[in-house]
């Protein structure tokens, strides 16, 4: 009898053994757990990224315009708009574009002077800039008292500003009249990129000149004169007044000789012009009929109205 006790004493331990691993391995995952909820910036959700690092690159699409910066430097105003935004509880909660960039509904071109005052607090605008009560909009918009305050002052008076001879001419203030011509002088500039348009199989010699597009540079104002509403002004990121210069006009059509009619009608005429030689244009792209590439060149125009 003891020997059997004695070998059901020494068997016992190692029928109770496994159970006692299999304790020990809740446990572990216990642990396992715990650890991920200390630390929540590996799940790969993209708005618990951006909460848990405030230095965290964010990719806005504000009006379909694109801007990378980071979380911090929009929480830079406590009591902003972009601060409310991107704040721990509402960051999960802003919309996003097909391609996950954060998008804001406001005015793209104008969102970048509202960066930099978040970047630098300080406000820098271009030399001309006319559109201070739209930025400005945008600033009560995004809840930036200082900002709008900056805007309301306002700007220094040009030099042109104490010239005693400007008249009113075409609906536009502040315009010197040319002694000559009674009119606006100034430049006005013309280029256009084009090449020939070959004809199909038994009509090769069949050439016809195709132009890409017109484009127009120079003041606004004389622009707005001569071309009235063939000037297409899509390309201008600077809409405003028309005392400053732009080079991002074209013409809505591709006709040159009317676009030349147009400035002989308003008293301009030809004083230089350049262009390249056929085949200028450097390398082919893939897919360009290879025939047109060859004749493809670049020419400008400067006229002049005195």
């Amino acid at each position: 009898m003891s020997a059997e006790a004695n070998s059901v004493d020494h068997t016992t331990p190692m029928v109770n053994s496994p159970p006692s691993q299999m304790t020990e391995q809740p446990s572990k995952m216990a642990d396992d757990t715990a650890q991920k909820v200390d630390h929540p910036i590996k799940t790969t959700d993209s708005a618990t990224q951006i909460v848990d690092h405030p230095t965290q690159m964010v990719e806005l699409n504000v009006g379909g315009v694109l801007y990378t910066t980071s979380r911090d430097t929009l929480l830079k105003v406590p009591d902003s708009l972009l601060a409310s935004a991107f704040s721990d509880s509402s960051v999960s909660q802003l919309v996003r574009d097909s391609k996950g960039k954060i998008f804001i509904d406001r005015d793209g071109v104008l969102f970048r002077y509202v960066l930099d005052y978040l970047r630098n607090f300080k406000l820098v605008l271009p030399e001309n800039f006319h559109e201070r009560e739209r930025l400005k909009q945008e600033a009560e918009y995004f809840r930036l008292p200082d900002l709008m305050s900056s805007l309301t002052v306002a700007p220094k008076a040009g030099h042109r500003a104490s010239l005693s001879a400007y008249h009113t001419v075409a609906g536009t203030a502040n315009t010197v009249l040319s002694p000559i011509s009674g009119r606006t002088p100034g430049f006005i500039t013309l280029g256009y990129r084009g090449t020939f348009a070959f004809g199909r199989d038994g009509l090769a010699d069949v050439k016809f000149r195709k132009l890409s597009r017109i484009i127009v540079c120079g003041k606004v104002s004389l622009c707005r004169e001569v071309f009235k509403d063939t000037l297409n002004e899509s390309r201008d990121p600077d809409r405003g007044e028309m005392d400053r210069y732009t080079s991002r006009f074209f013409l809505k059509h591709t006709f040159l000789e009317q676009a030349l009619d147009m400035l002989q009608e308003e008293g301009f005429g030809l004083v230089g012009c350049c262009g390249t030689s056929t085949s200028g244009v450097g390398e082919v792209k893939p897919g360009l009929d290879t025939e047109e590439a060859k004749w493809q060149h670049y020419n400008e125009f400067i006229f002049e109205r005195r």
